[in-house]
């Protein structure tokens, strides 16, 4: 006879319902005993690619690989029991196609347990995204800062200091929430774009900032 825990983990309908209401609380985790300890204060955990520079020493995201996410996503639930796990998409295992997208995305779903998944882009990724949500697959989108891309934007740098520059980022929020993501994290983008956004779309937006480049998440 198997015992089940009376503890309810959060699922991202309990998250994109708490939109307007009580603030939420998102860390990142990369391993079953730091999971623990955040599990106690969090409504979110995030196992985050940025795991490729603060635990491998690589100089950027792009060289985690699907294995790696799977490998520190299962020790992260493992760790935890009320948080809902939300486990990033790394670099090349869902830009190519939709269904590229979805096999990885089942992947990570089955071998993790995990709740939901995350994926950077604005508007190039809205029809991913709809496609992963009607077939099950819940989706916290990534826009501002994509550490994915930064082999093309060259550096870490905050995105939306000048309102000339808000346009572009605005539609790619209205775009990822619009396709059916039930959150968007909104990385070090300025504060007053980051506060307009989250007043014009429907779903949950994280703020996050980056300090340097090795220091992952700070929602």
């Amino acid at each position: 006879m198997s015992v089940q825990s009376d503890i309810k983990r959060l699922t991202a309908p309990d998250i994109l319902a708490r939109k307007g209401g009580e603030p939420i609380v998102v860390l990142t985790s990369y391993h079953a005993h730091t999971a623990a300890l955040a599990d106690k204060y969090c409504d979110v955990v995030l196992v985050g690619d940025s795991l490729g520079m603060v635990m491998h020493g690589m100089e950027t995201t792009v060289p985690v690989t699907l294995d790696m996410m799977i490998v520190q996503g299962r020790a992260v639930m493992r760790g935890s029991q009320r948080a809902l796990v939300v486990v990033d998409m790394p670099f090349g295992s869902y830009e190519a196609s939709k269904e590229q997208a979805f096999m990885s995305a089942v992947r990570v779903l089955k071998e993790t347990g995990c709740g939901a998944i995350k994926l950077e882009g604005g508007r190039r990724m809205a029809e991913t995204i709809r496609f992963l949500t009607e077939r099950g697959v819940p989706v916290m989108a990534h826009v501002g800062l994509t550490p994915q891309a930064i082999n093309t934007l060259g550096s870490f740098r905050a995105q939306g200091r000048d309102e000339a520059d808000w346009a572009p980022i605005e539609q790619d929020a209205l775009a990822v929430a619009e396709a059916g993501a039930f959150s968007v994290v909104l990385e070090a983008m300025a504060e007053p774009l980051a506060r307009k956004v989250s007043g014009m779309i429907a779903i949950r937006p994280s703020v996050s900032g980056r300090a340097r480049p090795a220091t992952g998440r700070c929602w």
